[in-house]
Order: C-alpha cells, then sequence, then structure tokens
C-alpha cells in the first residue's frame, strides 16, 4: 500500500459538504451503511455539535486541499449503561481507498475516544464481500465478537453485519 500524506485534523461545519458527499455516495451506491436516505447539512452539523459536546473526535482526512475521508465516534446505544461504548464510522471519498486513510484515521480516532473516557469500541461492519474494513479493524486490535445474519435488506439483497471490539482503556474498575 502507498504511504499518504494527508493531513488528520478535527472536522469544521466548512467540511461538512464534502463529508455528506461522501456519504450519500454510499448511502446510494452501497451497502457499507443501512441508511436509505442521505442525511442532509443541518443533520451533519446536529452529529458535529452532539459529538464535540461529548467531547468525542470527528475527524477529516485532509488529501491535496480536499476531504478525502472522515472518521468519527458517536454512542454505541441510547441506553444510559452503554455510556463508555462508543462505535466508529470511517469513510473515504471514491477513488481515494486503498491509500492508507483509513489507517491514519483509526489512530487519532482511537486515541481520541480513550481521552474522551471511552472504554470500549465496537465496529458494526456490513459484510459486503470486500474485507477491507474488517482487515483494516483488525490491524488496530479489534477482535470479531460475532456475526448477525440477514439483519439489513438493501438494494434487493439481505446483508449480515460483523460485530468486531476493542478495549480504549483497561478493562475492570
Amino acid at each position: 500500500m502507498p504511504e499518504v500524506h494527508a493531513t488528520i485534523r478535527a472536522a469544521t461545519p466548512g467540511d461538512l459538504p464534502a463529508v455528506a458527499a461522501i456519504y450519500t455516495h454510499y448511502v446510494l451506491g452501497g451497502v457499507a451503511t443501512f441508511e436509505e436516505t442521505p442525511p442532509g447539512l443541518e443533520d451533519w452539523r446536529r452529529r458535529l455539535d452532539d459529538l464535540a459536546g461529548r467531547a468525542l473526535p470527528f475527524l477529516v482526512a485532509e488529501l491535496d486541499g480536499t476531504v478525502a475521508g472522515y472518521a468519527y465516534a458517536g454512542p454505541f446505544r441510547p441506553k444510559p449503561a452503554y455510556r463508555h461504548t462508543v462505535e466508529d464510522s470511517i469513510y473515504l471519498a471514491p477513488g481515494r481507498t486503498g491509500r492508507g486513510l483509513g489507517r491514519a484515521l483509526m489512530g487519532p480516532l482511537l486515541s481520541g475516544c480513550a481521552r474522551a473516557g471511552a472504554r470500549q469500541m465496537v465496529a458494526v461492519i456490513a459484510d459486503t464481500g470486500d474485507p477491507g474494513s474488517i482487515a483494516l479493524h483488525e490491524a488496530f486490535g479489534f477482535t470479531r465478537a460475532g456475526v448477525l445474519k440477514e439483519v439489513g435488506r438493501k438494494h434487493g439483497r439481505w446483508i449480515d453485519t460483523v460485530l468486531m471490539q476493542r478495549a480504549l482503556t483497561p478493562t475492570g474498575d
């Protein structure tokens, strides 16, 4: 894999049109997300504000002056007992995959979540037949926690999800 020289930084409101465009590509043309309608800019502004209020990272990878990918971690589930567990999301712009951008985003995402007090990170990965997301998570110490069979239906097909998990801080109290 070629080495990438991206700038990884906190997302700003000005980045949100590019973030929305990247995500829209996956919503409309793929199964990496189970959303069927792309969120609008106001939805992305609320997400950015919500994560900032929780001190959780929302990062972008800037390459050649443009947003080439993004990553954030949000609450895994809404119930209070899950408050120390986050779920990651990493998306790369079409044509920007396979260059190490996912790796460049994952390290700072993990450390940012640990600084925010998260203890566990969960990845819920659509099993599309492309091993890239699973390999990325394994490279950062995630282990498989299970598979949920045929839990999503999109573009006329049933899709499994692979659950992966990684501790961010030592377990135990």
